[in-house]
This record gives C-alpha cells, structure tokens and sequence, in this order.
C-alpha cells in the first residue's frame, strides 16, 4: 500500500475529507503548502478500490483492509466523528478513478481487431460501459453509500498518464464511462483535463511527476486545490 501523504493534524477546522489511492498524495502535499486545512490521504493502491472493499456496518461505510480502516479511523477521529454519517465537512476523493489499472492491455486483448487495436465501436458500445462499470464496482457501491448518506462527495479526474502496461483508447474511453457513472450517484467531478494535456490528450510534462509514469506532481495538485476552493471548500 502507497501513502505518501496523510494528516491528520490540521492547522484549524478541516475544510475536508482526504480519501484515495496514492493519487491523492499530490494534493494533500498541495493543500499542506497551500495552508488549507484537512484531514486525510491516501489509504491504499488504486485496485484495492475497484473491487469490493467494504463491509456492512449498521448504515456506516466500513473498509474491509485491516490498514485502510485503521487509516480511515484515525481521520474521523482527528474530524470527531464516530463514523461517516456523522462527517460534516465535503469528501474528496480519487477511488475508482484508477483508469490506468482498468485498461491494463491483457484484459482488452479479447476485443482487439485483427490489427491489434480495440476497435472505437466497441469503445462507444453498451459491452464496454457494463465492462467498466463492473471493473470498478466496489467504488461505485461506494458512492451509493455516501450519496444515501447525503454526504457532498467531490472527485478527481486522474492524471492523463497511460503506463506501457496500460491500452491509451482504453483509458480514455474508461474514465469517461466512470466520469459519467459517479455523476450520475451525484458526486462532483474534479476535471482538469483540457488544462492540463496536450494536443494528443496526454499529461504534459509540467504535470507529472518526474520518476514515475502514472501520477501528477506538486504543480498538478495546486490546480486540484484551486478548483476545491472555487467549488467552496
């Protein structure tokens, strides 16, 4: 499990909740630079939030992960709160947004054509949409429960970086599918994608982290933190 980045020490009363993958990193180091205060990080990898990764817990959300729960308890605790339906600060978060793991090529080898490409009908087809939505759907029931809690749940588009191991038309066509599924459990989506890429839709190099291939820098985070401000946080 990735956690480069957690608080939960506040300067002043948390304007959010921090929840996700090791996406989230960059903008809880930018939001610490920024002197915002919040509670949270990253509690896990990003497939560990695709699949089931939650328990019942009389109406609460509980994490299945012995570590992610610790986590989680620990940053409601810092906010006061015994559980999720008591939180009354915004959630923000990145789980099921992990597009690159989605489109890991081997599991889109059965629909490629004969020229090795996954062809753009199948990308734009009701198949693909119920692919995707099944790849992801531990975090989808997720945003079920905080939307039936009537939590205000914002999260964020990933960085437009496809890995080698990853199909690029697949990526793209994925996080579109999950982009207008959590829209659709009213969560606010963090887009930043027209600011952020190039003419060929990939991150530029301003954006992303230097050693490695998947996530966003410091510069990447401040834009997340300045649209979280202008919607309110």
């Amino acid at each position: 499990m990735t956690t480069p980045y957690s608080t939960t020490t506040p300067p002043g009363p948390a304007r959010f909740l921090l929840l996700g993958d090791s996406h989230a990193g960059c903008v809880g180091r930018a939001a610490q630079q920024a002197g915002l205060p919040f509670v949270g990080g990253p509690v896990g990898s990003g497939r560990d939030f695709l699949g089931p990764f939650l328990d019942d817990g009389d109406g609460d959300l509980v994490f299945r992960e012995a570590e992610a729960r610790r986590l989680v308890r620990e940053f409601l605790d810092a906010l006061g709160v015994s559980g999720f339906a008591g939180l009354g600060v915004p959630l923000v978060c990145t789980f099921g947004l992990s597009a690159h793991t989605v489109a890991t090529r081997q599991n889109w080898d059965l629909h490629r054509d004969r020229h090795g490409a996954v062809p753009e009908r199948f990308l734009h087809s009701g198949l693909f949409a119920d692919l995707v939505r099944a790849s992801v759907r531990g975090a989808l029931a997720f945003y079920d429960r905080t939307a039936a809690l009537g939590l205000r749940v914002l999260a964020l588009m990933p960085p437009q970086r496809v890995p080698g191991m990853s199909d690029p038309d697949v990526f793209f066509a994925a996080q579109n599918v999950i982009g207008t599924e959590l829209t659709s459990h009213g969560v606010e989506l963090i887009d930043l994608r027209a600011r952020v890429t190039d003419g060929t839709g990939h991150q530029r190099p301003v954006f992303c982290q230097a050693d490695d291939t998947i996530h966003g820098n410091l510069a990447f985070g401040r834009l997340v933190v300045a649209e979280l401000l202008d919607a309110g946080l």
